[in-house]
């Protein structure tokens, strides 16, 4: 199998006032596409920071990430908005849905800014709603749906694009233990039946040992 992340010496040093933070300290890694990788560690290891890094969120202090052949640390805005648009799809701990939006048209807007013609848009959305077994919830706003489904719809919004990879950030969080084993396995399944590459952090070593391919730990910012 190929490389699809490639990172070398990656740091990331924020600064409070003339106090330098460092959250991601010289962090070397692979990932081999179709994989399933976990990151673990305690709050504050540097998880999330490497995250969005990987995600094109945030810029690196040194080191270089390579995704998909392209330096990301090399890419202006614009291609940076298409790496987040295209190469990776992003699972958060607390959703992110926007409330005003129905369970559809939140998978429907970032098919929306990627240029897809409208029919094909409402298609895809409901679609991905059937995979991810929310058929039934097109018309339901973040308030009336469980944790579970919420979580369920972001998935299906970070797969509308087609992407390369996706990025879980504590996708089990905010939810309790038996719904967070049905996302758990939701992504299992879009690993092992779909053949898409999982970057996941958590810090749950249990559930990391039960799914992941490979383990990367994270202390204070460095690989142990």
């Amino acid at each position: 199998m190929s490389t699809i992340l490639s990172i070398h010496n990656l740091s990331k040093i924020y600064h409070k006032g003339k106090v330098e933070i460092p959250a991601v300290k010289e962090v070397s890694f692979e990932v081999t596409q179709g994989s399933y990788l976990s990151i673990v560690g305690k709050s504050g290891s540097g998880k999330s920071t490497l995250l969005n890094l990987v995600g094109g969120l945030d810029r690196p202090t040194s080191g270089t990430i390579q995704f998909n052949g392209k330096e990301l640390g090399k890419l202006n805005r614009y291609h940076l908005a298409l790496h987040r648009r295209f190469g990776v799809g992003m699972i958060f701990q607390s959703f992110n849905l926007l409330p005003r939006r129905t369970a559809l048209d939140n998978i429907i807007l970032p098919l929306t800014f990627a240029g897809v013609p409208s029919r094909k848009r409402k298609q895809r959305a409901t679609k991905l709603l059937e995979q991810v077994g929310l058929g039934g919830r097109t018309t339901h706003f973040p308030s009336e749906l469980s944790g579970g489904e919420a979580q369920r719809v972001a998935i299906a919004r970070a797969l509308a694009n087609e992407p390369k990879m996706i990025l879980a950030d504590e996708p089990t969080g905010n939810l309790d233990s038996s719904t967070a084993n049905e996302i758990i396995q939701l992504l299992v399944s879009l690993n092992k039946d779909k053949g898409l590459t999982i970057l996941m952090v958590t810090h749950d070593r249990e559930t990391a040992d039960a799914v992941s391919d490979s383990i990367i730990t994270l202390k204070d910012g460095s690989i142990i």
